[in-house]
């Protein structure tokens, strides 16, 4: 098995660059420019288009500096394993194998395919959704659509990663495409907000108050939500407790979906597959700060603003004045206050089953009370769909369906590509076969596959809510990868002359064991009390990361241990 082979030509010509100025630098580091915009294509999917939307819909303005915070830590952690990568030229996984502990490789790998797997599942969810509620809304309802429509992104999909292992062209081609995909993403959001600002629909002055990190906030309801809680008298603590719930699953889902475990896996890669080299570690940092902070943050706090805006702490969507609920969005209102319903009147649905329950149920979310009924308006997850047909009066009739409906299907389908593109490069390690195209292919079906079944596990009217749950898994698996590299950053036997010393050395750990640090405690955060049944998977959760931990502290000081003897 060979190495991956350093493009000398691009090496020779960076090496002559980097004695120029920065400006001089501009022009063919923006040219040479790939892997960062490919972490932009898959951290633009169904994680970050909920985590957006939910976050402005129950927290308004109130955390919009939550995910700029992440996507930085984030950033710190890819391009130290940027670093990593191009110093040694090594591929990850056999290194993390050799160098740390091969518990820890395999950990990692396990974890990227997980996480392919399971954010699959959103995405096409979401796809089908664009297409059903805003592109062609005659196939909302139709039974055999979410099928056609999956296969339909499957294979153009398929067709994409079959152009990116072809050769070197059809890897331009495919990079080409997807800075097309994540540039309709920004634009279409932007243009969203530009209208909403046209139109004085937004407070610029609440938004920038925003960017502030308040830490309290994390915790804390927004005014408006705090409010509304308070007007239910005796039911308070009720909604006190569930908003919290909600709360804390958007916030991590916000979080954990910035940069995702599998991100971690891609981007080594990817690297390696174009010819980078030492010399190509100033255009890495390069390309993850224009190719992938840039779009994310302009996506992100586009769809906080127009979510907030159209939603938070408003019911009119919902409700009718009078309390009644409004023709159409029944469903909707009834997924949230029948939580209500059950929890308060548990007695009296006791023994009760099948038509006898159901009609019980409805008899009771009717005579709910009309502050009980607001605040559950409020909570209800919205659909991308319901944003576009609020923004629909602003941008003109079918304009705001349209422009939504083509930006979350160019999420979804960008997110869908790399997934399976990154389990590609994850099956080809796991045999020991990198380089292989039919199995990198092979391997890259395995998620598409898995993902156009998500009809059988997901009935929820809001698609874009089941990545809600697929994230908070997804970034309980994050320290993993961030613990590694933290580890090999700081491996003499590793990385040798290239190890960073000095005031550099102390800049990368604080910055790399602030991120690690934060992601830990975010995936206890989102372990701790989660039951599978009466299986209690938080605990084991977050035992097996302290394992993981150990083992790997343990490797380490093992295997550089050798290196100096």
């Amino acid at each position: 098995m060979s190495e991956p082979q350093v493009n000398e030509q691009e090496s020779a010509e960076l090496e002559a660059l980097s004695k120029k100025p920065f400006g001089k630098r501009l022009g063919y580091y923006t040219k040479k420019s790939g892997p960062g915009w490919l972490q932009a294509a898959i951290t633009l999917g169904g994680g970050s288009l909920a985590g957006a939307l939910f976050l402005g819909v129950l927290m308004g303005y109130s955390l919009r500096w939550l995910q700029p915070l992440a996507m930085i830590l984030g950033v710190v952690m890819l391009s130290a394993i940027a670093y990593v990568t191009l110093s040694t030229g090594e591929r990850p996984f056999a290194a993390i194998n050799k160098h740390v502990s091969p518990v820890l490789g395999w950990a990692w790998l396990i974890a990227a395919m997980m996480a392919n797997i399971v954010w699959c599942l959103p995405q096409f969810a979401l796809g089908t959704g664009a297409v059903q509620q805003n592109l062609i809304p005659s196939l909302e309802g139709v039974s055999w659509a979410p099928w056609a429509i999956g296969a339909v992104l499957l294979v153009a999909a398929a067709f994409v990663v079959r152009a990116y292992d072809s050769d070197s062209k059809g890897l331009k081609i495919f990079e080409g495409i997807l800075k097309g995909m994540v540039g309709i993403v920004v634009v279409s959001f932007f243009l969203v907000v530009i209208k909403l600002t046209t139109t004085d629909a937004i407070d610029w002055g609440t938004i920038l108050q925003g960017f502030i990190p308040k830490f309290s906030s994390i915790r804390e309801p927004a005014p408006a939500i705090a409010a509304a809680i308070e007007a239910t008298g005796e039911t308070g603590s009720y909604w006190a407790d569930r908003v919290a719930g909600l709360q804390k699953d958007k916030i991590i889902a916000a979080f954990g979906t910035a940069v995702g475990i599998n991100m971690t896996f891609l981007l080594p890669y990817s690297m390696l597959r174009k010819g980078w080299g030492k010399n190509h570690r100033g255009l890495a940092i390069f390309d993850l700060g224009t190719g992938l902070i840039i779009p994310f943050l302009i996506a992100t706090a586009c769809i906080v603003i127009a979510a907030a805006s159209q939603f938070h702490g408003q019911t009119a969507d919902i409700l009718n004045e009078d309390g009644t609920v409004i023709e159409g969005r029944e469903a909707s209102f009834a997924g949230e206050a029948d939580n209500f319903v059950k929890a308060q009147y548990a007695t009296e649905l006791a023994g009760l089953e099948g038509d006898a329950l159901s009609g019980k149920v409805d008899e009771l979310r009717d005579g709910m009370a009309i502050a009980d009924k607001r605040i559950a308006a409020m909570l209800v997850d919205r659909k991308d769909s319901d944003l576009a047909k609020s923004l629909s009066s602003l941008a003109g009739p079918g304009i705001g369906k349209i422009i939504f409906g083509v930006g979350v299907l160019g999420m979804a389908l960008s997110t869908i590509i790399i997934l399976m593109l990154i389990n590609g490069f994850c099956l080809c390690e796991a045999m020991g076969r990198p380089g292989d195209k039919k199995l990198h292919f092979l391997g890259s079906l395995i998620p598409g596959l898995l993902g156009i079944c998500f009809p059988l596990i997901w009935t929820g009217e809001s698609k874009a809510a089941l990545a809600v749950p697929t994230s908070v898994i997804g970034s309980s698996l994050l320290p993993i990868a961030y613990f590694i590299f933290l580890l090999m950053m700081n491996s003499k036997r590793l990385l040798g002359d290239a190890m960073p010393r000095g005031g550099k050395r102390v800049v990368w750990n604080v910055l790399m064991i602030i991120a690690t640090g934060l992601a830990t405690l975010g995936s206890v955060w989102a372990l701790k009390g989660k039951m599978l049944g009466s299986f209690p998977m938080g605990k084991v959760g977050i035992g097996v990361l302290l394992v993981l931990f150990v083992i790997g502290i343990f490797g380490f000081i093992s295997n550089n241990k050798k290196s100096t003897r």
